[in-house]
């Protein structure tokens, strides 16, 4: 290699990177930061797809001095206070910590967060100073959605637009339907079961909602999350059904509806039941509070005798083998063959 003139500027390059990216988290269980984090998710236009001249002003004078106090208290039920962060930063460092160990210094791997931080742009440019010209972006998110895989990619490109010199690219397409992941999510829901003291009825899978205009306009979040579950309950013995949680506001969103689904259950004879999250690649506060708390408080409440909320995938072995797996198959060519 021809060596550089001495008067050069110092340049790093030939190292390919990994980014992990989840959706987000404040920086701590309190309505200061949770109002922020908030302003900076609800402000995405590809979150609330509303004319922002009608949505920022709802947004400032209603929902951000009502929602983050009451956010809050939901955060400080689930928050790692020991380790002063929140689930979803804890489980996605040790996720990209798990890859990095699994990869070797073939790779760097780093993690961000779409909303808050670590934010994608400083993640970015650590990866770039480092010497990263390639890098694979890896939403975890096992369906696509335009305001999970779409918003990532967005602030992605939109901060490679400010620099000279971008690195080569790959974004982490879907993995909804792969066997990699219908066999981690197999295992898991399948080793969860068999340490439960007593036999569920039915199985709950509750997907993260979206607004039902979404699947009306091209979205594929409905059918890849339909998809999963079905391929999921081939692989059970007991019977799954599917559900959405999460809403926001009054606009109809994906039905069938978590909260009314679990209410309804017991109704039908369903006593024993077991939830899990398929949607979510890392638990976090819909996971944790909202179904593995409030579903399971109204559950109980509607007659029903016994509830088991099973974790995501998360840093477990089956999930880490999925990402080694994935994340390996789309740096195809940019790796050496050992």
């Amino acid at each position: 290699m021809t060596a550089l003139p001495h008067d050069h500027p110092p340049v790093a390059f030939g190292r390919v990177g990994v980014l992990l990216v989840n959706l987000g988290t404040p920086d701590a269980p309190e309505t200061a930061p949770v109002r922020r984090y908030l302003a900076e998710f609800l402000s995405d236009r590809r979150v609330v797809e509303l004319p922002p001249i009608l949505w920022q002003p709802l947004l400032r004078a209603v929902v951000l001095t009502t929602r983050p106090k009451r956010t809050a208290a939901n955060y400080a039920r689930i928050w790692d206070h020991d380790g002063g962060e929140s689930p979803l930063r804890r489980i996605t460092r040790a996720q990209a910590d798990a890859l990095q160990a699994m990869l070797g210094d073939r790779v760097m791997v780093d993690w961000a967060m779409r909303y808050g931080t670590p934010s994608i742009p400083d993640r970015l440019a650590a990866l770039k100073a480092a010497g990263c010209d390639r890098i694979l972006i890896a939403p975890l998110y096992p369906q696509y959605s335009s305001a999970t895989t779409g918003t990532v990619n967005d602030k992605v490109f939109d901060t490679l637009k400010q620099w000279r010199w971008q690195p080569a690219l790959r974004t982490l397409p879907p993995y909804h339907d792969d066997p990699a992941f219908i066999d981690a999510l197999a295992d898991t829901v399948n080793t969860g079961i068999a340490g439960l003291d007593f036999v569920p009825d039915v199985v709950l899978a509750s997907f993260h909602g979206m607004p039902r205009r979404t699947l009306d306009r091209g979205d594929p979040y409905h059918c890849q999350c339909r998809k999963t579950a079905r391929l999921l309950g081939d692989r059970l013995t007991i019977p799954l059904r599917v559900s959405f949680q999460s809403r926001l506001g009054r606009a109809e969103w994906l039905k069938p509806y978590t909260d009314a689904t679990l209410a309804a259950l017991p109704g039908e004879g369903v006593k024993r039941l077991v939830v899990i999250a398929p949607g979510f690649s890392a638990d976090n506060l819909e996971t944790l509070e909202e179904v593995a708390i409030e579903g399971r408080d109204t559950f109980l409440m509607a007659g029903g005798t016994d509830f088991a909320y099973l974790p995501c995938l998360n840093d477990s072995a089956s999930g880490q083998a999925l990402l080694q797996t994935i994340v390996t198959r789309e740096l195809s060519g940019w790796l050496p063959l050992t």
